[in-house]
């Protein structure tokens, strides 16, 4: 099976900055060789459903929510070790409404990379809170 781990998360007041990271693995041993090419960030904030905010197809074209477009920015780099991938999301100019439980995710198959597409992995979550 895919692990997906998430950390970075933390309380910060508005208008600073948090750096998101997810660890990837067991896709070679599980039969799922392709995962890493669609991977993305997703949240919930609380009494809402979960919400796409970025994804990023073979670590090179990314595409936003427009709620956080030109203040975050997802980046992606494969490795060639026990950790097949590192997603990462740098989060600026964090708002209240940012808070939320931040999700990590990758499609079993790299076609089809949309923040609406349906994703087959994912991992617990990690907490943001912001203040203002």
């Amino acid at each position: 099976q895919v692990h997906l781990v998430e950390s970075g998360g933390g309380s910060v007041q508005a208008g600073g900055s948090l750096r998101l990271s997810c660890l990837a693995s067991g896709g070679a041993a599980s039969g799922n060789p392709e995962y890493t090419n669609c991977m993305g960030w997703f949240r919930q904030a609380p009494g809402k459903g979960r919400e796409p905010i970025a994804i990023i197809w073979r670590g090179e074209k990314a595409g936003y929510d427009d709620s956080v477009e030109g203040r975050f920015t997802i980046s992606r780099n494969v490795e060639a070790t026990d950790v097949e991938a590192t997603l990462s999301l740098q989060m600026d100019n964090l708002k209240p409404e940012d808070t939320a439980l931040y999700y990590c995710a990758a499609r079993r198959s790299g076609f089809g990379c949309t923040l609406g597409a349906f994703y087959d992995f994912w991992g617990q979550g990690t907490q943001v809170t912001v203040s203002k």
